[in-house]
């Protein structure tokens, strides 16, 4: 009874419509209208022939206006077509919003297809289940057609705006019982309680992550196919529920994998040695990421027997890293103290001013040296360390190189300095080759103090009162020399079988006394001249003689005065420098 109130309500609708369109469109020789209601929606078709020229919007326009004086109580959304005869699809369509307050609004601009277009029909649909959907249905193939002709009396508003509320309520009430598990059986609540039943053995039974990912995909599916249960329908609250315990499992299931697939990039990044700490505090996070959801799980879960096989490999994985943290944190705590020590080695480097500040910067300077070597290949800091050594190690060398140089300009020095006492106790003691030797090995010392040592400027000073010292000294050994080649020659002249004469010399002069045994034999021979021993005599006088002149040679080989006495302290001889 209700499907024929409601066709006779459409055809009413549409002759009322075919009627207008004649009457406002003069140009048009044939117009053809058509209703039917589809999916609680209002469609309405306008045919025409193939050679008639249609102005669309004015189509759409009379068709609105009519719609308008209905005066609607009820918003309801309209679909209106223009097709031309023998074709299956509409070349132009438009959408119109029955609006309760303001009659109908038009929702969008009039849209032109082609034939090989796809008339939508819902716009959950996409266009290639639109094209195969009009094949198989053509909601207008059953609707009787009206003859066109003009209109013979004047149809109601009044009427005509109840026969099109009551095809709305009629094809809306008819929509709404046809939807899912509201009047037909329920299969998505049928699997959702199978599911429900079965999921927590198939929990149970996973091995693997790929198993949890099948049954959470099973749980997922099952949850979101209860979305197509309207709120009307009886079995709503119900869906709810499976709904509401299937997601929960889901989440738990979510919750695992998410725990499973961290640990194994943890795994992953485990395989290659880490080349920074922040590396490493990344597996640790990593582990501790798949370690914290796993503990969350109780014991009276049906996924805590795969959990609990899991924890324990990721607690001593995540103890492993943690250890390994520990030790690289200890060595790279060693590399940065090594850098500091650098620095502080580089700033007494750059001040030292002594052979003590030198010394101290080596051993500054080793000690970095040192802390780097320690440092193991196989930890994260040794790349850096080797880098370190090779800019450091240059820099030992050549502070160990200064040191060395300042230690041996410090000896060197002090050396020359010691020499030089030395040579001043030979001074004093007249020991002149000796002064003379010493002083000449301290000027050579002082010498030999390097140019860029700290204590070059100290010695160069040595040089000058040196240098002074030992010609001085020199000229005293010559002195001492000439005297002493003169006591030699003396010595040989005062002797001649017997002692002739004794000596003494000084720095002005020398003084020759004759003995008194050769002074008795002088005088002897003085005395009684024509004696039988008068050959002797003879030669005293000649001996005197040559005593005077070799005397005489050896006073001006040692430019001395010379004065010769008698043993009676009597000059018998006098020889002076310049006469």
């Amino acid at each position: 009874m209700k499907v024929a109130v409601q066709q006779e309500d459409l055809q009413l609708l549409a002759k009322t419509l075919q009627e207008q369109l004649l009457v406002e469109v003069s140009t048009a020789e044939v117009f053809e209208v058509k209703c039917v209601v589809n999916k609680g929606e209002l469609m309405i078709l306008t045919q025409h022939a193939s050679d008639v020229i249609v102005d669309a919007q004015l189509i759409f326009a009379v068709i609105e206006e009519v719609l308008q004086s209905l005066a609607p109580h009820k918003e309801q959304r309209v679909q209106c077509f223009l097709r031309v005869f023998g074709e299956q699809l509409p070349y132009t369509k438009c959408f119109l919003a029955l609006k309760p307050t303001g009659g109908w609004v038009a929702e969008g601009d009039e849209e032109v297809i082609s034939p090989s277009s796809s008339l939508t029909y819902s716009p959950l649909i996409n266009e290639s289940e639109e094209e195969k959907e009009e094949e198989l249905f053509d909601p207008f193939a059953d609707v009787p057609n009206l003859s066109a002709s003009k209109p013979g009396f004047q149809v109601k508003p009044i009427l005509l705006g109840a026969a099109l509320v009551g095809i709305i309520v009629l094809g809306g009430g008819a929509y709404l019982l046809t939807r899912p598990c509201v009047m037909s059986e329920c299969k998505e609540i049928q699997n959702a309680k199978q599911l429900k039943t079965k999921s927590p053995q198939l929990m149970r039974h996973a091995k693997s992550e790929k198993e949890l990912v099948a049954v959470q995909q099973q749980l997922a599916t099952a949850s979101a196919d209860l979305n197509v249960i309207p709120s009307w329908s009886p079995r709503y609250q119900l869906s709810q529920e499976l709904k509401a315990s299937l997601s929960g499992r889901a989440e738990k299931i979510n919750q695992v994998v998410k725990a499973l697939q961290t640990a194994s990039l943890a795994t992953q990044k485990v395989q290659n040695p880490a080349s920074s700490l922040e590396e490493l505090q990344t597996r640790q996070h990593l582990w501790r990421q798949a370690i914290a959801p796993l503990e969350s799980i109780s014991s009276s879960s049906e996924l805590y027997g795969l959990v609990q096989g899991k924890l324990l490999n990721y607690r001593v994985r995540l103890h492993a890293v943690n250890q390994q943290i520990f030790i690289e944190e200890k060595w790279l705590n060693k590399l940065t103290a090594a850098k500091g020590v650098a620095v502080a080695a580089e700033k007494r480097e750059a001040a030292a001013k002594s052979l003590n500040d030198w010394q101290k910067a080596q051993s500054t300077w080793l000690v970095v040296i040192n802390a780097l070597n320690t440092i193991p290949r196989n930890s994260v800091g040794y790349q850096e360390a080797q880098k370190l050594l090779v800019d450091y190690k240059p820099k030992l060398v050549l502070v160990r190189d200064r040191a060395t140089k300042e230690q041996l300009a410090v000896k060197t020095y002090q050396q020359a300095r010691i020499t030089a006492n030395q040579a001043k106790v030979y001074e004093q003691q007249n020991q002149w080759q000796a002064a003379a030797i010493y002083w000449e090995q301290a000027l050579q010392t002082a010498k030999k103090v390097p140019q860029d040592s700290l204590y070059y400027t100290q010695a160069q000073s040595l040089i000058e009162p040196y240098s002074a010292t030992l010609k001085q000294a020199q000229e005293k050994l010559q002195v001492v020399s000439s005297l002493q080649q003169t006591r030699t020659d003396l010595d040989k002249t005062c002797i001649n079988g017997i002692r002739i004469c004794t000596f003494s010399i000084d720095n002005a002069e020398i003084i020759v006394r004759l003995t008194p045994e050769y002074d008795q034999i002088r005088q002897n021979n003085l005395a009684n001249p024509y004696s039988k021993n008068s050959d002797t005599a003879v030669d005293v006088t000649n001996h005197l003689q040559i005593l005077r002149e070799a005397l005489a040679v050896i006073g001006e080989n040692a430019n001395l005065s010379l004065f010769l006495y008698d043993s009676q302290s009597q000059v018998i001889y006098t020889r002076t420098l310049g006469g």
